[in-house]
């Protein structure tokens, strides 16, 4: 029936409430720390478990912020610190501009650097310390583009800025410092001080993060998971992944659960992989889904090349003999792009409020969670 089957990992044997919760924090950081924009005097790097759930119901509004951005295909945790940082940081310079016309023009046409944000915090003054965020208000900024793509969905706030302050602006981009910054504060919540700094080779700015990454909670029970992972192998099918995820931020947890050798190692490719294509062919970014390329290279293997996944022809020939395995409507659209069959699992984000979703797409299969995938067969 399937000779491959390619899964995600966030929503299908990870839940995403760890992720989410570092993206929270993430852009509550850019807001609140000191090295960048100080809006408010609470800060700091230990937050408990209630200081945790109440700043991500603030940031992403009781995850209504969070459904809306997945539902359009953002699937990375960066892109969801990027947009929802941006819509804060355009919202501030609007209340800026009447009393700053020319140094919020002059903020718009530089890189977005922690540098300049501590500027922006010397020249806004009062009125900075004055703004509050209004985090229900990103998917207002979006009322007259409703059914935007993805990729233009993160560039968007360019064309927004130019509308506001009257100058081109290129800063709102996938490929741009400000989203660099969101990435680096995301891995350091994410990974914690040690790991950050083994990793990304760069001290961290306030020491005493932990990190969520030895905190992962499977979806269910790990035995489960392996059984049902072990049953599909037994048929002969190649089981690999496609993530969002880093390739350290898969190996950790999937080897602390005992999943990580179901799959065949030359059929993983994660968010590692997405980042050095796009680095060496920027034309093609960005590459992360709904855009096929992590389960083009988990189809064809780690041997093809990044030039080989991005020429490859789809639909895929035996697209029909490959089964992609994931939570949201990005895994869905790259399946579709590919002309592989797609089954939903409903244990992402919004659990089983998402099966009306995969309904009206026409999902091949719509499974509870990822261990009854055995029935298909």
């Amino acid at each position: 029936m399937y000779d491959i089957i390619l899964f995600d990992v966030d929503g299908v044997f990870l839940s995403e409430e760890r992720c989410f919760d570092a993206s929270a924090l993430s852009v509550w950081e850019l807001l609140n720390a000191p090295q960048f924009l100080s809006l408010a005097a609470e800060y700091t790097t230990k937050p408990d478990e209630n200081m945790i759930r109440r700043i991500r119901q603030e940031v992403f509004q009781n995850d209504q912020v969070l459904d809306w951005m997945k539902s359009r295909g953002i699937n990375s945790n960066w892109d969801m610190v990027f947009l929802t940082f941006s819509a804060q940081l355009l919202l501030l310079l609007k209340e800026l501009y009447p009393d700053h016309k020319e140094k919020v023009q002059d903020f718009l046409q530089q890189p977005v650097t922690e540098a300049s944000l501590q500027d922006l915090k010397q020249w806004g003054g009062s009125k900075l310390q004055s703004f509050t965020p209004s985090f229900s208000s990103l998917i207002s900024l979006y009322a007259d583009r409703e059914q935007i793509a993805k990729h233009e969905l993160l560039v968007y706030f360019n064309d927004l800025a130019e509308r506001w302050f009257g100058i081109p602006v290129s800063q709102f981009s996938r490929n741009s410092s400000l989203w660099e910054l969101g990435y680096s504060v995301y891995q350091e919540w994410y990974l914690g001080d040690k790991l950050y700094q083994e990793i990304e080779g760069k001290e961290v700015r306030c020491s005493g993060k932990e990190g969520f990454l030895h905190q992962e909670i499977p979806i269910t029970e790990p035995e489960k998971i392996r059984s049902a992972l072990n049953q599909l192998a037994e048929r002969g099918i190649t089981l690999g992944i496609g993530t969002g995820r880093s390739l350290l931020e898969t190996e950790v947890p999937l080897k602390a659960l005992g999943l990580y050798s179901h799959f065949a190692e030359s059929r993983i490719a994660t968010a590692s992989d997405v980042i050095a294509a796009e680095e060496a062919y920027p034309d093609h970014a960005p590459l992360g889904k709904p855009e096929p390329f992590t389960y083009i290279l988990g189809y064809l293997g780690r041997s093809a090349t990044a030039e080989e996944c991005l020429s490859l022809t789809l639909p895929i020939p035996d697209g029909k003999k490959v089964l992609i395995v994931g939570d949201s409507v990005a895994d869905y659209l790259a399946a579709r792009k590919m002309g592989c069959d797609f089954a939903a699992t409903l244990t992402g984000l919004t659990g089983q409020a998402a099966r009306s979703k995969f309904e009206e797409l026409k999902a091949d299969y719509i499974l509870n969670d990822v261990t009854e995938l055995t029935e298909i067969f």
